[in-house]
């Protein structure tokens, strides 16, 4: 099985964005060090208090400079905020950056109401799922230079290193977005940690829409990845205490404090206590926002997951307080894998 890590840039307790980035190149590089096949960094505003991964776009910029052989790319780039030659414009730089390892990851997301005025993003889109095929589309025309001759844009260059271009996924958690990305053969990652009761039937969706073009470095079969939320410690128990901060963070998300990380101290007493331990056997329906346990459970339960949905890459994303706890956790689950 691939690992592969996407990143939210946090902010410790006391400190700042720099901190967070200076995490995030840290994290990417062990990746790199301990074989991972992608390290994607996301975006999120409003939220700099907690979350410094704004614009994936700078970020991944430095981590080019920072790394020599991993895959970069963005989890996501929220396409609903922008202009499709305007981030094929900024895939072709990265690429020229770091030539042939970028992931141009393709999203969408609503932020606050004032986020997304800021942004200038309509909120009220009459065929939302249209617009954003429709802007998927662009940006791989753009990136492929697709656009026929008689096409407005067909005279607009991206900057390319003349490598392997930017790799597009689709990213999501729906079968909307599955649907998406099999009719449009293109790559597709499930997000998990978000809706994981949708991720069989999106991917199966994905499976059953799929189909293939002509287009250089397309994949010539549907290609996965799914996304899911995992912890790891020495112990079974120890990485149940240490999911204690996502569990709680989810709780507060449903009571709308959305983007907070609290310490495990603090998520233990709003959970009323320590989670009980990600069982090694998941049964057929049950599907966890988030597993943990030390390397030989959790890399039985990914291969459960990955089984199930029927991919060999997962994509590990974490919710920790702790960066060394994080730092940790993505060296053992490299090791449970890497043993299994």
């Amino acid at each position: 099985m691939q690992l592969s890590a996407v990143d939210l840039s946090p902010v410790p307790d006391s400190g700042t964005a720099a901190d967070a980035y200076e995490n995030t190149v840290e994290a990417a590089q062990q990746a790199e060090r301990l074989g991972f096949e992608r390290f994607w960094v996301a975006e999120h505003h409003a939220m700099t208090d907690t979350l410094a991964g704004t614009t994936p776009e700078v970020l991944l910029g430095h981590l080019a400079a920072e790394t020599e052989t991993i895959r970069l790319g963005s989890g996501a780039v929220l396409l609903n905020h922008y202009s499709p030659f305007k981030v094929a414009e900024v895939f072709g730089a990265l690429d020229g950056l770091a030539p042939g390892r970028i992931d141009a990851g393709l999203g969408r997301a609503n932020g606050s109401p004032a986020a997304d005025r800021a942004l200038g993003t309509d909120r009220h889109a009459t065929d939302p799922d249209g617009d954003h095929r429709e802007k998927i589309e662009a940006v791989v025309a753009h990136l492929a230079d697709e656009f026929p001759d008689d096409h407005a844009y067909s005279d607009l260059d991206v900057a390319r290193s003349g490598a392997e271009p930017p790799v597009p996924w689709v990213l999501g958690s729906s079968p909307s977005s599955a649907a998406i990305a099999g009719e449009l053969g293109l790559r597709y990652c499930f997000a998990a940690f978000i809706r994981p009761g949708f991720a069989e039937r999106a991917v199966e969706t994905y499976r059953d829409r799929f189909d293939p073009t002509e287009r250089p470095g397309a994949p010539d079969s549907p290609h996965a990845i799914v996304a899911v939320n995992a912890v790891c410690a020495p112990t079974d128990a120890e990485a149940a205490r240490r999911r204690a901060v996502a569990e709680a963070s989810f709780a507060r998300m449903r009571r709308g404090v959305v983007g907070t990380r609290p310490s495990i101290e603090e998520a233990i007493d709003e959970l009323g206590g320590v989670p009980d331990p990600t069982p090694s056997t998941l049964a057929p329906d049950e599907w966890p926002r988030a597993i943990s346990g030390d390397p030989d459970t959790i890399a039985g339960l990914l291969e459960q997951l990955a089984d199930r949905v029927g991919v060999d890459e997962v994509m590990i994303q974490h919710v920790q307080a702790d960066h060394a706890d994080a730092l940790e956790s993505h060296r053992l689950i490299a090791e449970g894998i890497g043993s299994d």
